[in-house]
């Protein structure tokens, strides 16, 4: 029986991270006051083209102006770590 990997596994091998953002926006009827909301999703750094298309949506879509953005990234799959030795231990 074959299985397929995961879209979000497939991702991840064409090099997407998890991208976590911090979003403050004004409320709209409040505009002194800040709001937060998170988001987070695969996407591809330095550039983040699927956080841009979502802020993008919220600039256009919804009323609560956007006050800041905080953006991290993390590659969860990444090569594998080796160093060479140039020593040999002997043991009896």
């Amino acid at each position: 029986m074959a299985t397929t990997a995961s879209s979000d596994f497939q991702l991840q091998m064409k090099g997407y991270g998890l991208t976590t953002a911090e979003i403050h926006y004004h409320l709209p009827d409040h505009p002194c006051l800040l709001q937060l909301y998170i988001w987070q999703e695969y996407d591809l750094a330095p550039h983040f083209p699927e956080l841009k298309s979502f802020l993008d949506y919220w600039a256009r879509e919804l009323d609560g102006p956007l006050h800041s953005v905080r953006v991290a990234h993390h590659h969860l799959i990444t090569p594998a770590e080796w160093r060479a030795v140039d020593r040999e231990i002997s043991i009896h």
